[in-house]
């Protein structure tokens, strides 16, 4: 029996035991560091994923993030003095020569002076003082110029969003519209191929000299030399991609597109008007005229005197040996308040007060050609995608015709009616019809952008 309890408490004291390294083992991971996780970017990406991914790791949006960020601290560190300064200053004297204070002689008045040591052998002193800015112009300045910093470090971090925004997207189309190309040489090389093979089947069977299949071959073979053009440069815009998005050139990327909603991203609102606000650039310089004007209304009125609070606690020790100096303390104490009236400067107000209003008539003459400017590039985007518009409806219907025709012709040529040459000529048509699509289909989409960035519709990023 009290074997049996032994053996029982034992059992329970291993599983104790178990559950104390665990709990252990649990409290000093929570106290390591965790891994930093790293943002993941698939192999196949569509354009919601490069941009995001873009957003978060591109150096340029970092870099802005971080001059934001500085902005801050610069606005943090100029309103700083309006908090209490506290310093602390002591030292510790030795005199080779000891100061002498004269004092006259008050019992005998026609006696020489009479001469008293000014200063123990070794003295320390020290002050802690307390400051506390009352009124500042420079303060008030920094405070009321605060929000247009803000406001200016976050407007440039969201212009440089929504630049790679622009920029991604244009480098994420230019690598559809290559994919695409190579599609359609791919079709036309089938053919080709299988006509080049009709071609000289018929030469065999001494039906045809030897013209029609030889031209094929140069077709045939100018296409695959076209093919091969457009896999190269489908590799150095993958690289521009990968640029634009801050991602490591030795990651393998693949774009990924539903090509049926090519045409459904391709309409936008042509009758929306331009409303200046809305561009990041209009606000930009709004925000530096009010903190030009801010600037004026210091500069006029920095003649008003700072006032300051202070108080001063001095303790004061002096000995003729070292050893005791400090035993004695004679302290001072005083409370007091600072007023500070720039009388005269050299003109300094005044030259600065000129040159903020000349500065701030300079930024007026910036927003008036900022604002023509805005909209220059929103009559040019407007009326490049209204005309990318109607050439791709035009080329869209050639396509459907060159088909109609090629496949006519191909017909015609099967039954010995058409000359070969005329097959060719077809199928050349046809080939240049559907690049003519694409590249027209691309420009709609990039010029579509291009109108979305002149009218201010890229914000929420």
């Amino acid at each position: 029996m009290v074997f049996q309890k032994i053996v029982g408490r034992r059992s329970s004291f291993k599983k104790y035991k178990y559950v104390l390294i665990c709990s252990l083992f649990l409290f000093i991971c929570s106290l390591l560091p965790g891994q930093t996780i790293h943002d993941t970017l698939p192999s196949e990406v569509t354009l919601s994923q490069c941009i995001t991914y873009a957003l978060a790791n591109q150096s340029l949006i970092k870099q802005s993030l971080i001059d934001e960020d500085i902005t801050k601290r610069n606005i943090r560190l100029s309103l700083s003095d309006w908090y209490p300064q506290l310093e602390f200053d002591a030292n510790l004297r030795h005199y080779f020569k000891i100061p002498v204070a004269t004092y006259p002689n008050l019992f005998d008045p026609s006696a020489p002076p009479v001469s008293f040591p000014a200063e123990p052998n070794y003295a320390s002193s020290a002050i802690f003082s307390v400051n506390q800015t009352l009124y500042s112009s420079s303060l008030l300045f920094a405070a009321k110029t605060s929000g247009e910093l803000r406001t200016q470090a976050s407007e440039n971090s969201r212009n440089s969003k929504i630049n790679l925004y622009v920029d991604v997207t244009k480098a994420f189309f230019d690598i559809l519209l290559t994919g695409e190309q190579l599609k359609v040489l791919d079709e036309d090389i089938i053919r080709l191929k299988r006509n080049y093979k009709d071609a000289y089947n018929l030469y065999q069977n001494g039906l045809t000299d030897n013209i029609d299949f030889q031209r094929a071959s140069i077709t045939l073979s100018n296409v695959e030399a076209q093919k091969k053009s457009a896999e190269e440069a489908l590799k150095a815009k993958y690289s521009v991609l990968k640029q634009v998005m801050g991602v490591a050139p030795e990651k393998q990327l693949t774009v990924s597109y539903d090509s049926s909603q090519y045409e459904n991203e391709i309409l936008i609102d042509t009758a929306k008007i331009l409303d200046y606000n809305n561009r990041v650039e209009y606000r930009l310089m709004q925000s530096a005229l009010n903190f030009q004007n801010s600037q004026i209304s210091y500069y006029r009125f920095s003649y008003i005197p700072t006032l300051s609070a202070f108080y001063n606690y001095i303790p004061q020790f002096g000995s003729s040996q070292l050893s005791n100096l400090y035993d004695l303390n004679n302290p001072s104490s005083l409370l007091g308040i600072k007023l500070t009236f720039p009388l005269f400067k050299g003109m300094n107000r005044m030259e600065n007060l000129s040159k903020a209003k000349l500065q701030y008539s300079r930024l007026q003459f910036g927003m008036d050609y900022l604002k023509s400017q805005i909209y220059s590039e929103y009559t040019l985007a407007l009326s490049g995608y209204i005309s990318n518009l109607n050439e791709l409806r035009v080329a869209k219907k050639n396509i459907a015709i060159a088909k109609n025709i090629f496949n006519t012709v191909k017909l015609q040529y099967d039954r010995g009616i058409k000359a070969y040459l005329e097959v060719l000529v077809s199928e050349s048509d046809l080939r240049t019809a559907e690049l003519n699509y694409l590249q027209i289909l691309f420009q709609v989409l990039t010029s579509k952008i291009d109108l979305e960035k002149a009218l201010g519709i890229i914000q929420n990023i």
